[in-house]
């Protein structure tokens, strides 16, 4: 049972691999993003979408945190 657990991982993480490598190779193309006047610099639409999903990986995590230690904070002053 572990080894099959070991198998399917290890196909799991080539089949991510392959899906993000065909990604990043069919989107090639160079954008370049506009936000309140600001221009960035060319850069390709998977680097920016990765860039993003990065991004918002970090953020999702620290914002969790701050929202879960107000709430403990409210609680206390409830008891």
């Amino acid at each position: 049972m572990r080894n099959l657990k070991r198998i399917l991982l290890g196909v799991f993480s080539i089949l991510l691999v392959l899906v993000v490598l065909a990604f990043v190779l069919e989107n090639q193309q160079s954008i370049s993003l506009m936000f309140l006047g600001l221009t960035g610099p060319q850069l390709p639409v998977s680097l920016v979408v990765v860039i993003a999903l990065l991004v918002g990986m970090l953020i999702g995590p620290i914002l969790g945190w701050f929202l879960g230690r107000s709430s403990r904070a409210a609680r206390k002053r409830l008891v």
